[in-house]
């Protein structure tokens, strides 16, 4: 049997554990306080026993400050882990600001907002010879998009000329993480096909349920929080050409068009 530890059961990996459980896979999460059944994340003899058993192993854990915290406690049993497949979640923001160019996986990394970031994305790739790293843009799905931002009142139509961003259905990560599974090793950028800019998504998601756009507003109006300020300081549009040729990939939602309608339908 196929077995799955999960390090993190956050939006991301909560979605790729349910998907491989239906398949009949074995599957095992950490989280910090072991809720609904998994292993405490410090639960150090029942987490090196799971590593050891897995077949497949993923980490969605952010950095925690300046370090990773799973490599920093598991780092040395996870290289030496038996495991036939081991992959990072990582971010586009390790790119930083390109102007809004294109960038692929050869891009430099380091110079962003992102700098902790970087450094885990690094150290997974260089973890062992079979590892895969999934640089990932914005991410939405069900329960968390453009519409139910809308929804809740919360959704911004903010002026911000020439400023696009790339983005990816959760459902199309699974898919990359699945494709992987018989593909090479390396670093992957996982991301739809049409990056464009924020305020296109708002005012498509609002025109699909019938609601109103919002006020048009400068990024200084807007009383956004500063993480999601921060979003607005980079402008890049990310390249998936090498996940399509290596691994066979291709997103189910090539454009936040396809990607909004599934979420209405899974509503």
């Amino acid at each position: 049997m196929s077995k799955l530890l999960i390090f993190g059961l956050g939006y991301t990996a909560a979605r790729f554990a349910g998907r491989m459980a239906a398949r009949g896979w074995e599957v095992t999460g950490t989280t910090r306080d072991g809720r609904g059944g998994t292993l405490r994340f410090d639960d150090e003899p029942a987490v090196r026993a799971a590593i050891r058993d897995a077949t497949h192993i993923l980490s969605s854990v952010p950095p925690d400050g300046e370090a990773d915290p799973v490599l920093n406690r598991y780092g040395e049993a996870l290289a030496l882990a038996p495991a036939r497949w081991v992959g990072y979640l990582s971010s586009t923001g390790v790119y930083g600001d390109t102007g809004g160019a294109w960038i692929d996986e050869a891009a430099p990394t380091g110079t962003g907002r992102r700098a902790a970031r970087a450094t885990s994305d690094l150290a997974w790739a260089g973890l062992r010879a079979d590892a895969f790293v999934f640089r990932l843009p914005g991410i939405y799905g069900p329960g968390r998009s453009a519409l139910d931002r809308v929804r809740a009142g919360t959704a911004h139509r903010i002026a911000s000329p020439g400023q696009v961003f790339s983005r990816i259905h959760v459902d199309d990560i699974v898919g990359g993480l699945i494709a992987s599974f018989t593909g090479p090793p390396g670093i992957y950028n996982l991301a739809d096909d049409y990056p464009c800019a924020q305020i296109e998504v708002t005012e498509g998601a609002c025109d699909l349920i019938g609601a109103p756009w919002p006020p048009l507003e400068t990024l200084e109006e807007a009383d956004l929080s500063p993480m999601a300020r921060t979003f607005y300081a980079e402008n890049r549009r990310v390249a998936n050409g090498k996940a399509k040729r290596l691994l066979g990939w291709t997103p189910l939602f090539p454009t936040w068009r396809e990607g909004l309608a599934a979420c209405l339908a899974e509503a």
